[in-house]
């Protein structure tokens, strides 16, 4: 595969057609301050949801509405990915009040009570602005954009300030972006968009690295191999604390109707993408999570044991695809080279 060439089998801005699955995707971008978001919400209906934590080290909002046994049994009105840490889960607000103002949300007496879960990325340094963080209006514009067409990939919406292979430092790392990607498999179709910003490397399907932390004599140092013979993180990066601020966060969406917890089944077994494709991944230092929709089902429906393996194998595969797509599309800014630049195309 040649250094600047997609990978094999996804799918970018061109062909990428989410209306099937009935999904639509926003984003809002701020250029100058290096932080964005994304959504992901419902064309004109709820979705049905569900998530899967693997870091220890996640900012999230309302992630309870997802468990199987909430009052709301998974039922979703959109997904925000955000920038900004924690202080970007307030433009969550934004997208509430959109979904409001057209009388979708949770039903509660008179009225209706929108339910957005989000997470975030820290991309507050080591590029833009620390005071830069995404906006409700932000939100509601991204919601008001969203389309399940034509869907913008690289450095944009939450993946506008993203960096990956920061464990060498963070001058030493790499852009990382956003990206989607779609699988099928007979008659099942699942999508998978992803923001990565990972403390470690981002490989391709061969498990060669293409973006990850540079070594100072050229290529890349191996974030897996550092901390496996015998370099701690600490060590690494004793001079750089912003190595240790870390998140990928993917939403995977099916076309076959699943309950609650066959969704958060779903979301668990699509894992195995993030780890293949980003090392290490899931530590005490990232903030990873998977979130898995589909369209809220017709009563009777579902059936969470038919092509249950079939829907995870695919699940996989468009979320190592989104992963490599990611950082494959990512723009350089700020003295941190991206595999978009002219410098690194084939």
């Amino acid at each position: 595969m040649q250094e600047g060439a997609p990978p094999p089998h996804a799918r970018g801005d061109v062909g990428v057609d989410l209306s099937g699955l009935g999904v639509a995707v926003g984003h809002a971008t701020d250029d100058a301050g290096a932080t964005g978001l994304t959504v992901v919400r419902g064309i004109d209906e709820p979705l049905r949801g569900g998530v899967a934590v693997f870091g220890r080290a996640t900012g999230s909002r309302e992630l309870h509405t997802l468990e199987p046994g909430h009052v709301t049994r998974g039922r979703v009105d959109a997904v925000m990915l955000t920038g900004g840490s924690a202080y970007g889960l307030d433009a969550a607000s934004g997208a509430m009040r959109w979904l409001e103002e057209r009388g979708r949300g949770f039903p509660v007496g008179q009225g209706v009570v929108p339910i957005v879960p989000a997470a975030v990325v820290f991309d507050l340094a080591p590029i833009g602005r620390f005071d830069a963080r995404p906006t409700p209006a932000m939100a509601y514009d991204a919601m008001e954009r969203a389309s399940p067409r034509a869907i913008a990939e690289g450095s944009v919406g939450a993946g506008t300030g993203t960096t990956v292979g920061k464990i060498a430092g963070a001058r030493n790392a790499m852009k990382g972006g956003f990206g989607c990607a779609l699988a099928r498999g007979g008659d099942v179709l699942v999508a998978a968009l992803v923001v990565v910003n990972a403390a470690g490397d981002v490989r391709d399907a061969s498990g060669r690295i293409i973006a990850g932390a540079r070594a100072r004599e050229g290529g890349f140092v191996d974030s897996a191999r550092l901390l496996t013979h015998g370099a701690t993180l600490d060590r690494a990066v004793a001079f750089d604390a912003l190595a240790i601020l870390n998140t990928t966060l993917a939403v995977v969406v099916s076309s076959a109707p699943l309950d609650g917890l066959a969704l958060t089944q779903l979301a668990r077994a699509a894992g195995a993408g993030l780890y293949r494709r980003v090392t290490p991944a899931g530590s005490a230092y990232d903030g990873d999570i998977v979130f898995a929709l589909c369209r809220e089902p017709a009563t009777g429906s579902t059936n969470p044991a038919a092509d249950a393996m079939t829907i995870e194998a695919l699940a996989v595969c468009a979320l190592e695809d989104a992963i490599e797509r990611a950082v494959r599309l990512a723009r350089g800014r700020d003295g941190i080279p991206g595999l978009a630049d002219e410098s690194h195309a084939a």
